[in-house]
This record gives structure tokens, sequence and C-alpha cells, in this order.
């Protein structure tokens, strides 16, 4: 396995492949020596860092000791072009995952690498989602070209594009905001997991579908082990239960799977605001209600008009008001006095509505410019979420805290940001400040704020804002996004002792993510992930064939409590399935059912060319797949 990085998120997938999957890896990472092409300063420090802290992690005993497992290599390159990838051996190489943080670097280092090794599994970091989707066809594409005789399933999975902040965004969000539910969603395909409170005395909880895991007792204790990622040694959650775990276990939350559905990409909460104002929005109460009066007014001369005269019409006499109020008529010289008295009403009325139009004018003009610009929190605006930061991790999570329907206010130090165009549209209150500055936090109503979600890309600056947060609420649920684990265990304890009666949580995004890009080199379509507390559920979809501890066996058989649990059966025919689980059918006519079955009897036995969905944790996901990769490259016998 060959990893290609710049930052934690390859730093984490490295050591989840040497350490859980048991995998040789060979790791590239920039030049920490300045030269041609190196960075240098700020850039060469940083690799620097990167470099040490990766020898220090793969210099750690592996639980892969005495089972063959090569120490892994770290490589120093300043850019991982095709020497690079050679050198790194990407043309013996089982599968290479390129996580830097830059897109167009990714691109080209998957072009080379596609071209050396037409068999290589490809993991793609990139933020782009639809240029992520012609990128697996193009390379996809290019394999099949390239290897004629390559396995149609292998080819299924040959290329993967994932982001870190989509895989991220959920759990961050889910963070932030207790009793949310927790959605893995990969276009067509929705799982949706709901955290449920303990039953009371006598009553008996709904497992849903199945019952994917059990809350540790101090999930809403602010002293609880929870808190960071690797914090305290307390009893954590159980991941995927059987019965007998989840009736012994009084007193605990359980998340369990709800619902599964197929629908389209959620468009969050007021996309279309931008394109097109409602008529409220243009103008205010007191325009609008004197519009009304002055309809009215026209409306009743007009109905005089006609009583009075008799003989006319009621739309001439409706005509001739509109003349009069805009003073286009002739006068009604030697008419009856009542008709001379209404064109006098109508004259004045129209003298009325030259002022209310003018303001009606500028009012919209006013309400326009305006919308272009961010909004101010509101003055009564309370228990929303406070959002420090939209780069791209922010940028996911306020779409998500939308979808779901939270109020947020953001709070952002740069105008251009990458979320300032989503916030926008979506209406968003929105503080261009920076954060450590005095009356920043004030004007994002922080003193009335249900929680604060800290996603900046400086530890530091998310420790200052959570600091100053609590001075100003003590109680204030606080959510900080921080790489370092000594770091977020030492904040955690802290702020622990110093605020007992509030919850604090860190989160690590590269933490988050590793999981999901580590079973995608694996070779498994990994649908998402679920937050659990500090630990991840995987979800992945799996050829029952060439896996043991599957094939032949039924359902309940093959369920292992705490590893993996069969939730779903593909009942389509192999040559008519969707090859790609994770994404909708086309929209093209084409109504062809997935063919997924949730509703499983235990008692069905698997078949090989059976194709699963599962729940699997990341040591399980990883004893499936490792036993997977031994048969097939020993023999059964292995």
């Amino acid at each position: 396995m060959i990893v290609c990085g710049d930052d934690a998120l390859a730093e984490r997938l490295a050591a989840e492949l040497h350490s859980v999957y048991r995998e040789t890896v060979t790791v590239v990472v920039p030049s920490s020596r300045a030269g041609d092409g190196a960075p240098s300063g700020s850039a060469g420090r940083a690799a620097t860092a990167l470099l040490g802290r990766i020898q220090a992690v793969m210099s750690r005993p592996s639980r892969a000791s005495g089972e063959g497992t090569q120490e892994p290599r770290v490589l120093e390159a300043p850019q991982p072009d095709e020497a690079t990838l050679i050198e790194a051996g990407v043309r013996g190489a089982a599968a290479l995952a390129l996580v830097y943080d830059d897109d167009e670097t990714n691109i080209h280092a998957a072009l080379a690498a596609r071209r050396l090794n037409p068999r290589l599994r490809l993991v793609i970091r990139l933020y782009n989602r639809k240029l992520g989707q012609h990128l697996e066809e193009l390379l996809d594409q290019a394999a099949a070209v390239a290897a004629p005789g390559l396995d149609p399933t292998a080819l299924d999975t040959s290329t993967t594009v994932l982001s870190d902040a989509d895989t991220a965004a959920p759990a961050l969000a889910a963070t932030a905001v207790a009793g949310t539910s927790k959605v893995v969603q990969a276009d067509g395909l929705l799982l949706r997991a709901v955290e449920r409170t303990p039953p009371g005395r006598g009553q008996v909880a709904d497992p849903g579908l199945c019952t994917l895991a059990l809350l540790s007792a101090t999930t809403n204790d602010p002293a609880g082990d929870e808190g960071s990622d690797d914090s305290g040694q307390g009893q954590g959650p159980l991941l995927l239960p059987d019965d007998r775990m989840v009736a012994a276990a009084t007193g605990r939350g359980t998340i369990a799977l709800e619902a599964v559905s197929h629908a389209a990409p959620a468009v969050p909460p007021g996309r279309l605001a931008g394109r097109g104002l409602p008529f409220g929005s243009l103008f205010s109460p007191r325009l609008r209600w004197s519009l009304a009066g002055l309809a009215t007014c026209v409306l009743g001369l007009a109905v005089a008009n006609w009583l009075t005269a008799p003989r006319t019409h009621p739309l001439h006499a409706g005509y001739l008001t509109l003349l009069d109020l805009f003073a286009i008529d002739d006068p009604a010289l030697g008419e009856a006095t009542s008709r001379q008295i209404l064109q006098l009403l109508a004259g004045l009325a129209g003298l009325l509505l030259l002022p209310v139009l003018f303001a009606a004018v500028l009012e919209a003009l006013g309400t326009f410019r305006n919308s272009a610009a961010l909004r101010r929190p509101p003055r009564g605006l309370s228990g929303h979420v406070v959002l420090l930061g939209l780069g791209k991790i922010g940028t996911r999570v306020l779409a998500r805290l939308r979808e779901l329907g939270i109020p947020v206010v953001c709070v952002e130090e740069d105008p251009e940001a990458r979320g300032i165009p989503l916030a926008r549209r979506l209406r968003v209150p929105t503080v261009i400040g920076d954060v450590t500055d005095e009356g920043v936090l004030e004007s994002a109503k922080i003193h009335r704020a249900h929680a604060l979600l800290a996603l900046t890309s400086s530890d530091t600056t998310n420790l200052e804002a959570a600091l100053y947060a609590r001075s100003v609420k003590p109680d204030l649920r606080v959510a900080m996004r921080l790489y370092d684990d000594a770091f977020a265990t030492a904040v955690y304890r802290t702020l622990r002792a110093a605020h007992p009666q509030a919850l604090t949580r860190s989160r690590s995004v590269s933490t988050l993510a590793a999981p999901a890009f580590a079973g995608a080199m694996m070779g498994r379509q990994v649908l998402g992930a679920i937050p659990v507390e500090r630990r991840v559920l995987l979800f992945a979809a799996l050829n029952v064939a060439g896996h043991p501890q599957l094939e032949g066996r039924t359902v309940a058989e093959s369920f292992r409590a705490g590893a993996w649990r069969v939730l779903a059966l593909d009942t389509t025919a192999p040559d008519e399935r969707l090859p790609d689980l994770a994404s909708a059918p086309a929209g093209d006519g084409d109504e062809r059912p997935t063919g997924l079955t949730w509703d499983l009897h235990p008692g069905y036995v698997l078949q090989p060319q059976d194709r699963v969905v599962l729940a699997a944790t990341r040591q399980g996901l990883a004893d499936l797949l490792r036993r997977h990769h031994r048969v097939h490259a020993h023999g059964p016998e292995a």
C-alpha cells in the first residue's frame, strides 16, 4: 500500500493500514530539506514535523508482529511525480492513496499512476464532488482499456474518490447538537441511525431494524471519558452488540438503524432563496399597508363612478377612475357635480400614490442590495450553534446543520473564505472578524447560544475561542477541532475540571476520515461512516465470494458481535446489479430497482454470488478484508 500526502490524513491513514489492516505501507511525504523544489520556511517546518510524526507512528510495535508484515517505509519527495511513484513501487503496489490537500496535485498523480499500473486501486482525496465523479469514470475507463482482462469486480472498485470533509461533517455536526440523527448518504443510498434515550422502567426499547451500538453510560455526562479522541480509559460504547448485550445493558442509550430509503441528494433549506425573493421580503409591513389602502381607495372611487353614472359599464367606470388617478383625462367641466367631486378625489389619490410608489422602488432596490450581503445575527436569536471557520470542513458542516434545520451563526475572518458564498445563499447570519478579537463572539450572540463548534485550522485559535466563550457562558456546550491527541486530552481534562457541569468534546477530522479511506484502499465499497462517540462504525458493500466468514453461513451465523453484521442483501441478478451502490441510478428513464432487501431472515444462507451491505467496526472490516486478501493471494488453504 502506498500513501502520498502532506497533512495529518496521510499520517492517520498510514497508521490505520499498518496497525489495523496489517499491510505493508510506503508513505510519500514532502521533502523536509531545503533545495530546488523542496519546501522551505513554514512549509519546510510543517513537512519536517509531519515526517517526524509519521516516523514515530511507524516505529511503534504493530499488532502484526510475527505475521510477515514488513516494516513501513517513508519516502521524501517534493512532488508525487512519475519518478517518485516508480521509486515508491507503484508498478507492483495493490493500492495507492493520494491525500494531498491540493486537488490538482492529486489529479496529476492519479493520471500518472493509472498510466504506470492499470490494475492499481486508486483512492483519491478531492473536495470537488462533481469533478470527483467525472475523474472516477475517466480513470475506470482508462483501466478497462489498458487492462482488458481485469476482473469486473476489481474494476468496480479500481477508483474511489472521497472527501475528508464529507466524511467528517456528520460527526462534527452531531457532536455540537445532542439528539440529532446520524446519516450516511451517498447519492441515492440513505442510511439513518437515530440515538435513543434509555427506556424507562417497564418499557421496552424499539430496536428498529437493528441495534447498531450501545452508548456509554457517560454520553451526556460532562465528566465522561469520551470527550476527546484519546482520553480516558472508562467504559466506552459497544458497537454491534448482540441481543444478550442489549438486554443486559440497562440505563444505556442506543443507536438504532431506524430507516433505510433511497432519496435524491438533499437540497439545503433556502438554496433557492438567492434566485427569487418573496413579495413579503421586498416591502416592509408599513409600505404594504399603504399600498393596500390606496388600492382600496381606487376601488371605492371606481364603484362610486359606476353608481353615479347608471348607463356606464363597470369596466368603463374603472377606466375613467384610472385616467383621473394619473391626471391624463379631460376635466369634467359641465358634467354632474358627483362626477367632478370624484375626479378631484381621484386626483388627490394620485398625488398620494406617487410617493408610495417611489418608496416602494427604493425599498425594493435596498432589499436586493442587502440580499447580496451577509446577514447580521437577529436581536432575539437564541439556542443556536456558533460555527467558527468556513473553510473546507466548516462549509460542509454548515450545510449539514442547515439540512437538519438547526439555526447557525458563522464567524469567519476571511471575507473571501470558501464557505462565504454558501452562507450568503442560505441566508445564514455571519460575522466577519477575528474570533480572538474582543466583541466578535458577542456579535454572534454567544451568551445565548446552545453550542460552540470551533473548526478553524488552528488548534490555539479554537482553544482561545472556547476559553473565552466559557468565560461568557460557563455551561456552553463546546466541540473543538484539535489535531494533536495529547493536546486534545489535556485540554479536555482541564476544561472538564474547570467547568464540571459543561459538556466539552474534541474531534479530529483526520481521525474520523481515515477509516473510510483505509477501507476503500482494501478494495471494498465503503458507503460511509457513522460516529459513535469516539469510535466509528463503517458501512460497506461486499461480495460474499472469497469470505469464509460469510460464504455458506446463515445471516445469524455470520454475525460477529463487536465486529460486523449483515444488514441487507442485493437480490438483483449479478449481471444486472448497479456497479456502485453508493451512486444513484441514472436519471435517463431507467427505473431498474437496486434490489436491496433490508429485512433479512436470520436463517438465509449466504451464497457466493450474493452481495451484502454490512456494518462493521474498523477492526472487524480489517479482519474480513485481510482474510479475503490472503485467500485470493495464496489459495483457499491459506
